[in-house]
């Protein structure tokens, strides 16, 4: 964090406007000074190697990238900065994807002003966020690829979580190794 306790924050969009009024919005909270922007991610590179941060807000297309790729550098950066991505992308996969690669929280930019503002909160007290909304339908994506499973396959997984090998689970259910690695892969065998 900056010396006077502040949030530094570096800003990733690739247009001005939005970034601009990221910075009015972030700026009117007095625990967070915007310290950067940038519109690319050899911008964002840059920034990460001189400025230090304490947070990242990056929207998932900047120009013709995907920002995404950008999160193992921002991840790696000194002081790990959290890292909210802010995006027009109302996607349950792209925000599982975004989580899985280092980001903090998932937010949209037709959310309120003040769902930014939890989000910024949870990260900084070193949670995650993501918008209730899109954590509902990601949920429902996940209930129902659970309840696409046999039986079978839901003990195979219960059984592989409990940390059994494939030979311990076939030998447990009386099939063959191949019969669990197919079962494993989501195959019938």
């Amino acid at each position: 964090m900056a010396g006077d306790g502040a949030w530094r924050v570096l800003l990733v969009d690739d247009h001005l406007v939005v970034r601009a009024g990221l910075r009015a919005l972030l700026e009117a909270d007095p625990r967070c000074v915007v310290v950067g922007e940038a519109g690319s991610l050899a911008e964002l590179r840059a920034a990460l190697a001189s400025t230090p941060a304490d947070l990242v807000v990056l929207d998932v297309a900047v120009g013709p990238d995907n920002a995404l790729d950008a999160l193992p550098d921002i991840v790696s950066a000194p002081g790990r900065p959290r890292v909210v991505v802010l995006t027009m992308h109302d996607d349950p996969e792209l925000a599982r994807d975004a989580l899985a690669r280092g980001a903090d929280a998932y937010v949209l930019k037709e959310a309120a002003a003040e769902e930014l503002s939890r989000a910024v909160e949870a990260v900084m007290a070193g949670g995650t966020y993501l918008q209730p909304a899109l954590g509902a339908r990601l949920a429902r994506g996940a209930q129902a690829a659970a309840d696409a499973l046999t039986p079978r396959e839901r003990e195979v997984l219960r059984l592989l979580a409990s940390g059994h090998t494939n030979a311990q689970i076939a030998g447990t259910l009386f099939v063959s190794l191949r019969t669990v690695e197919a079962q494993r892969q989501g195959g019938k065998a």
